[in-house]
């Protein structure tokens, strides 16, 4: 098993909480994002570099995987094609993605979507707070726990 990171969307305070667990718990993880960025020094934790552009990042993060990984994204339709190809999709928030929930989740983002490209300002996500830290922590640590 090993940890994907969608870096580019993924806060710093996530990536640190990220940076932790591969340590503690000696799974490998990698980051995959379009601009370069500082990872610590360990042979558990890579990088991968992709060119700029849509989707480039996911489409790399999915062509790699192996069923059973684990995702780190908040990016719906990529979060569909993980679980699709057997894989697991955590947000950043702490909330896990299944098989059950992916289509109203994806229905919902193409509403959003609809709106705001009729003029409708929808607004984004509230800023992470402390509550979606700990969650994500603890939604983290439970997988990890259940598969290492």
């Amino acid at each position: 098993m090993k940890i994907w990171v969608d870096a580019d969307a993924t806060p710093v305070v996530i990536k640190d909480i990220l940076f932790r667990a591969a340590e503690r718990t000696g799974v490998s993880m990698t980051l995959v994002a379009n601009q370069t960025m500082r990872i610590p020094d360990s042979p558990r934790i890579d990088f991968i570099l992709v060119k700029a552009g849509f989707d480039v990042a996911d489409n790399e993060i999915v062509k790699r995987l192996s069923p059973g990984d684990l995702v780190i994204t908040a990016d719906i339709p990529l979060a569909a094609d993980i679980l699709e190809k057997g894989g697991h999709a955590l947000d950043p928030r702490g909330e896990m993605f299944s098989p059950d929930t992916i289509r109203s989740r994806l229905n919902m983002r193409d509403f959003m979507e609809t709106l705001r490209s009729g003029g409708v300002v929808t607004g984004g996500p509230p800023a992470l707070n402390q509550s979606d830290r700990k969650a994500f922590a603890g939604a983290l640590d439970r997988f990890l726990t259940s598969r290492v």
